[in-house]
């Protein structure tokens, strides 16, 4: 399953970063192809759905991710479906040093016709991958 795995360390404390990117609205910011998430339903834990419309290789997606796993300051789950993807998204926060150490897990699993085009998803997702941990690297610096 083609995957994003990327991790970033910043000096800031775990709980500014949670308190960030357990706001998926944050997305707008961090992921670069993201052009709007908003929260429709929920209180952010576990049930709670953000809508979000992505641009990539110019075709807009729109999606509902449900929140499917929520621990409080550590980590968080985001789950979706298009007509060809399952999506799974997975954030980490543990201290690290004086810092913060975040993990962001993005797997996505082809369905249908779009299996076909598995193997040349890998390198997209890694140029993806890379721009995301460095603006995420970038808006958590700023905090």
């Amino acid at each position: 399953m083609p995957t994003i795995d990327r991790t970033v360390t910043v000096d800031k404390s775990p709980s500014v970063v949670w308190d960030y990117l357990s706001d998926f609205t944050k997305t707008e910011e961090w992921d670069p192809p993201t052009v709007s998430t908003t929260r429709t339903a929920g209180d952010g834990g576990v049930g709670t759905v953000y809508h979000n419309v992505t641009k990539f290789l110019g075709s807009e997606t729109e999606v509902d991710y449900h929140v499917t796993d929520y621990v409080e300051g550590h980590r968080m789950e985001l789950r979706a479906s298009t007509s060809s993807m399952e999506l799974h998204d997975t954030l980490t926060v543990e201290p690290e040093g004086t810092g913060t150490s975040v993990r962001y897990v993005a797997e996505f699993t082809p369905t249908g016709a779009a299996k076909l085009a598995t193997p040349l998803m890998a390198p997209g997702l890694k140029v993806l991958g890379d721009k995301a941990a460095q603006q995420m690297q970038e808006c958590l610096e700023r905090l």
